[in-house]
């Protein structure tokens, strides 16, 4: 089973990826959470991956952290959902916004997501309502950060800039801290996204 893999980024198109690792390229499936933070083709990839077997095929699906591979594997176990509606969920809400939404029984945020219907969204809910990560609920974050790192969120995707490189860069700017208020923050943040 592979369970990680370290090359150079052969191809890279949503979803989807082309390692070269030592001369062999692996075709990895990939949330658009993880594509977002790799680099243009030619650059270093290491990814963590779950290794998905059938009959008919062997699939590698990759992930940028520990806590993307742990939601995909804990949303395949979820009776009806396969590892295509689970990368397609970890696509369209971020890992933390998942757990979230999940603990909450947010069915209207689950179903916001493309290929999620109300009944695939209850079952997620009632199934993982109690088996998610402990330290995911956070995000990573200090409590007080959430609400400013969640108003900034919403004014850049307001603006236009794509969610995932928002939050990214909403990350990078409040891990160096010294930008109390909101204003402050989001021009720090539209200088990383400017550059």
């Amino acid at each position: 089973m592979i369970a990680f893999l370290r090359g150079r980024l052969l191809d890279k198109r949503p979803n989807r990826l082309t390692i070269d690792v030592s001369g062999v390229g692996y075709d990895v499936a990939v949330p658009l959470s993880t594509f977002y933070t790799l680099g243009e083709p030619g650059a270093d990839v290491a990814l963590r991956v779950h290794t998905h077997v059938r009959e008919d095929v062997i699939a590698l699906y990759g992930f940028a952290t520990s806590l993307e591979q742990d939601l995909f594997e804990r949303l395949i176990a979820v009776n009806g959902i396969g590892p295509r509606l689970a990368l397609a969920v970890l696509s369209g809400i971020e890992p933390a916004d998942l757990v979230r939404a999940v603990r909450a029984q947010d069915t209207a945020r689950l179903t916001a997501i493309p290929g999620v219907g109300k009944k695939t969204a209850e079952r997620i809910g009632l199934e993982l309502k109690d088996r998610l990560p402990a330290a995911a609920g956070a995000g990573g974050r200090a409590p007080g950060g959430a609400g400013l790192r969640d108003d900034l969120l919403s004014a850049l995707v307001n603006l236009g800039y794509h969610r995932a490189a928002a939050e990214k860069a909403i990350d990078g700017v409040l891990r160096q801290g010294g930008h109390a208020s909101f204003e402050d923050s989001l021009r720090a943040v539209l200088r990383t996204l400017t550059r």
